[in-house]
């Protein structure tokens, strides 16, 4: 299987970077993993309705740039479907199973995710009604990719 996570910005932070490169490297032996960055729009902090939808186009369009015709996309949206890690995991045995073993997860930026990727992604997927940092999801897509995984082997990680 080959999962690629597509996030807006760039992780500066240490530890950040530190725990995905940890799972990112767990992951190594049993899965693809490619984790993109596309910049951010660069935009002043207070922004008009029309404005945001300009930031979240541009940052889209990034997106989109990355993403290969047969990839099965889910984006990580707030108003998504609430899975728990076996769902996870048995939503990828099930696309890996069935011929759709590149699978594209989105990280939008700090505004969300543009409607051309919305319209692009098969799935979409809430990790919860918290805001989290867009780039900690990073860290957390990562983690539960790990934990699906796992899951899917029958090993112990998850419990």
């Amino acid at each position: 299987m080959f999962i690629q996570i597509i996030g807006v910005g760039k992780l500066k932070e240490k530890y950040l970077v530190q725990g995905i490169a940890e799972y990112s490297k767990r992951l190594t032996p049993y899965i693809k993993l490619q984790i993109i960055e596309v910049p951010d729009e660069k935009a002043p902090d207070s922004l008009s309705d029309a404005e945001v939808k300009i930031v979240k186009d541009k940052e889209g369009e990034r997106i989109l740039s990355h993403i290969k015709p047969d990839a099965h996309v889910i984006a990580l949206a707030l108003d998504g479907k609430m899975w728990s890690s076996e769902d996870l995991a048995s939503e990828l045995d099930k696309l890996g199973t069935y011929g759709n073993s590149h699978v594209v997860f989105v990280i939008g930026g700090s505004h969300g995710i543009g409607d051309e990727v919305l319209k692009r992604a098969q799935q979409k997927l809430c990790f919860g009604k918290m805001t989290l940092p867009h780039q900690l999801m990073r860290l957390v897509l990562v983690e539960q990719v790990y934990r699906a995984v796992k899951i899917n082997r029958g090993e112990p990680y998850h419990k």
